[in-house]
């Protein structure tokens, strides 16, 4: 890997004990992944995953045990979390690891956000909440780190006079999760960086250009804000073994319509029994290759991304880390 480019571990809490988590994640650090990237997750997609540890602990037992960079991709700050809570858990971990955290947000899926049983509204509403969301995260960080007080009285959210008490000397990245370009544009004006998932690249091109038309329209310059991706994949020893891992273990990456109203894992558990091979086509790669893998992320990191997270579907993870790490990522390049 160079100039500039990072590749690192995304720890599937969804998947795996957290105790096993971290030591994965450990062991990814050993053979050249740089940082991790673990979701706010309530519940797993599919029963058969069977995990969903709280993520704020296991990013602190990841600070402890490792030495790159540490998010959240993603968490919502809106229905579980009030704003000023997401705030603090964000600011107390960068003080504990300075330079280290990032804080990815998102506007929510009824699979983690529903249970505290609020009416679960629509998107526009959702991603509306979001932007309220960031503009209290960044009041409180910028008026905590000037020793000030500061109130919020939105749409949404209210926030009593206050300030965070434990605070990085800067004040973590916000970086926004979206597939969408209108949202990709406001994440341009009020954020850091950019987060996506996996897709065909003209789709991601449009998501950048709006993404840095925002960031332009704020007087910022784009090329110096991080466009952050996250990459499923399924690896393993044959083409057979990758395509039954993806098929039990992320059924949900084959599923091509929006998943955010979907509240439980056993109604998804009901719709994976329609994957089909073929639907995974163009979505992930599944495939005993290693250099397969390889001009596929290259693809993403020729197209703009300096930080890839990747994710192997399968319960294989050592195995893959540790091909991957001799493989794959001295293979690319920036």
């Amino acid at each position: 890997m160079t100039n500039g480019l990072t590749v690192g571990y995304a720890a599937m809490l969804e998947q795996f004990h957290p105790t096993e988590a971290v030591e994965l994640s450990v062991h990814a650090e050993q053979h050249g992944f740089s940082g991790v990237m673990a979701a706010d997750h309530f519940q797993p997609w599919v029963p058969a995953q069977g995990q969903s540890a709280f993520v704020w602990n296991v990013l602190t037992a990841l600070g402890e045990r490792t030495r790159g960079d540490l998010g959240p991709g993603v968490t919502a700050p809106t229905f579980r979390w009030h704003p000023a809570m997401v705030a603090q858990a964000s600011a107390t971990l960068a003080a504990m690891y300075p330079g280290r955290h990032w804080l990815g947000l998102g506007s929510g899926e009824a699979l983690n956000e529903h249970i505290v049983a609020r009416y679960w509204p629509e998107a526009p509403e959702r991603i509306n909440r979001m932007f309220e969301a960031i503009d209290i995260i960044k009041k409180l960080f910028h008026a905590s780190l000037a020793g000030k007080d500061v109130k919020h009285s939105g749409e949404f959210y209210q926030l009593e006079s206050t300030r965070l008490w434990t605070m990085p000397q800067v004040a973590p990245e916000i970086l926004v999760a979206t597939a969408g370009p209108i949202t990709a544009k406001r994440a341009g004006r009020h954020a850091d960086g950019l987060i996506t998932v996996g897709a065909p690249l003209e789709k991601i091109s449009g998501l950048f250009a709006r993404f840095d038309d925002g960031a332009r329209e704020s007087g910022r310059d784009p090329s110096t804000m991080p466009k952050v991706l996250q990459l499923h994949l399924s690896w393993a020893p044959t083409d057979e073994e990758a395509l039954t891992n993806a098929m039990v273990e992320w059924p949900n990456g084959g599923m091509k319509f929006p998943k955010a109203d979907i509240r439980s894992p056993f109604d998804f558990e009901q719709m994976a029994k329609l994957v089909r091979p073929e639907d995974f086509e163009g979505r992930m790669v599944i495939s005993s290759d290693p250099d397969v893998h390889r001009a596929e992320i290259q693809r993403y990191v020729d197209l703009g991304f300096d930080r890839v997270y990747l994710h192997n579907v399968g319960r294989n993870q050592r195995e893959w880390i540790e091909t991957f790490g001799a493989q794959v990522l001295p293979k690319l390049v920036r």
